[in-house]
């Protein structure tokens, strides 16, 4: 399913394809990817690994038809898929239960970054969840990733601070875009 199209790409649900298979597997395998990603944890080391995560993305965001979930970021002049955008309530504290707080984030495969599909792709999903009335939209990421921090504030977004309030009580750069008036 296509969630939101742009000039330049489609973000659509990832499938299991072999190429989305091992385009997942080559990003979600990778140590310069995964060490923002809660540190590492979760790195797949095997490419059937790539199903499952599919499987799991489906399962937990498909209650929501679309409106949080975890999909693709494909290039319409073709090529592999760039990466993932997400949007999705942050889990608390506990690192489980969703709280009402909607997070953006973006994983891209190194060979895609730094040609502006992170913000593109997060200004659509942004857009959907203004509309559909959320008053403000998070991005939380690791102390270091400064590309990460980059696109936050080319997305607008203003620095928060430090938080704890996330992921487990993670410390976290915390970005805040509140809806626009």
């Amino acid at each position: 399913m296509t969630i939101a199209t742009t000039d330049r790409l489609v973000l659509r649900d990832w499938t299991e394809s072999p190429d989305d298979l091992a385009r997942i597997y080559d990003i979600y395998s990778r140590d310069e990817v995964m060490r923002w990603l809660g540190g590492g944890k979760g790195r797949m080391t095997d490419p059937s690994e790539a199903r499952e995560r599919v499987r799991m993305w489906h399962e937990r965001w498909t209650p929501y038809g679309g409106r949080w979930g975890l999909w693709a970021i494909e290039p319409r002049d073709g090529g592999p898929v760039a990466g993932s955008i997400l949007l999705k309530p942050l889990p608390g504290r506990d690192g489980v239960t969703l709280t009402d707080d909607i997070e953006v984030g973006w994983h891209l495969h190194p060979d895609a970054q730094g040609r502006g599909y992170a913000t593109e792709a997060a200004r659509a999903v942004l857009e959907r969840e203004f509309a559909a009335g959320t008053p403000r939209v998070y991005a939380v990421v690791m102390a270091g990733n400064d590309p990460s921090m980059a696109v936050a504030r080319r997305l607008g977004m203003t620095h928060a601070g430090v938080r704890t309030d996330w992921y487990g009580g993670v410390e976290l750069e915390t970005f805040v875009l509140e809806h626009p008036a």
